[in-house]
């Protein structure tokens, strides 16, 4: 029996120290924040250098989420609210979770580039490649995990987003 318990206990140890050490070759990530654009918009974002703070998550869950977040994951910015509910652009994580106090949860993000064309959500509620997509699920959530081929599709969708190192076919962007 001891045998087996420091065997479980080694496998504990090494699992814990693959997910922290990014050296290790942790597999990139892909999350949506969610924001008022009347609060922090992608316009702010981008006026402010590209970097910011995300703060004020209350939720449980979505705090989670943002604890999972590494170093150099892409994430979907995203406006919601009643006028604007729609992907603009897409943003880096540039460092993992902090505490500001309490129990607030923060991580810096800095902007990497604007959708070529916003993906709004009835759009991806239209789309087949998208069911079971955790925003489509859990509408209030603001930090939502994004599976890759999801990430794939959506930046399909929105024709890419600027800095993604992929070529604007001519036509799609109104030049000849």
């Amino acid at each position: 029996m001891m045998g087996k318990e420091k065997e479980i206990k080694k496998r504990k140890v090494d699992r814990t120290q693959r997910e922290e050490s990014p050296s290790m070759g942790k597999e990139k990530q892909y999350w949506l924040l969610k924001t008022e654009a009347g609060e922090w918009s992608w316009e702010d974002q981008a006026a402010n250098g590209g970097l910011s703070k995300w703060d004020g998550v209350k939720n449980k869950q979505a705090q989670k989420n943002l604890k999972s977040m590494s170093l150099g994951d892409l994430c979907f910015f995203y406006h919601s609210g009643a006028r604007a509910r729609r992907v603009v652009g897409v943003v880096e994580v540039t460092r993992e979770w902090y505490s500001e106090g309490g129990d607030a949860v923060v991580v810096d993000v800095k902007a990497v580039g604007e959708m070529r064309k916003a993906v709004d959500l009835t759009e991806m509620k239209g789309d087949q490649g998208l069911k079971g997509f955790a925003l489509l699920r859990q509408p209030r959530l603001s930090v939502v995990p994004v599976p890759r081929d999801v990430w794939e599709r959506i930046c399909e969708l929105g024709g890419g987003f600027e800095g993604d190192g992929k070529e604007v076919v001519d036509g799609d962007d109104g030049e000849d």
